[in-house]
């Protein structure tokens, strides 16, 4: 989640279904998504238990377990087409983590340190785990 001043970086891992499973600490907003991941581990930690992820455009070359659409071509053929129609569908759910996250207003308003974002990312957290689980 960026935002054009003061903007912070905050990661999601989310299930398949839309459910966020974990938030990462935030860090400054000009921090490309794929170093921010690999900080965080999140692209070592995938590989190593191979997990399949789709990800966005950021994160092409990450590594073999990371799947992003295909780009760069005007004329595609057929199962580029299809491959990314695909993808987007399959995306879709996950994204929704994103969506409840920026739509807290703290988040949105926030002007502190990555630090406090942070912090207010993992209560968040916790209380869309209380909202699904109970």
């Amino acid at each position: 989640m960026k935002h054009r001043k003061h903007g912070m970086n905050v990661q999601v891992i989310a299930r398949p279904d839309g459910r966020p499973l974990w938030f990462s600490r935030a860090t400054p907003g000009r921090t490309h998504d794929l170093t921010a991941a690999r900080a965080h581990g999140i692209v070592q930690a995938c590989l190593t238990r191979q997990i399949l992820a789709l990800a966005d455009r950021a994160y092409q070359g990450a590594d073999a377990t990371f799947r992003t659409r295909y780009y760069h071509h005007r004329e595609q053929p057929e199962h580029y087409q299809q491959f990314n129609r695909d993808h987007a569908r399959l995306r879709a759910p996950g994204e929704r983590a994103f969506a409840q996250l920026k739509s807290w207003r703290s988040l949105r308003r926030a002007r502190c340190s990555t630090r406090h974002v942070g912090t207010i990312a993992q209560a968040i957290h916790t209380l869309l785990t209380c909202n699904y689980s109970g």
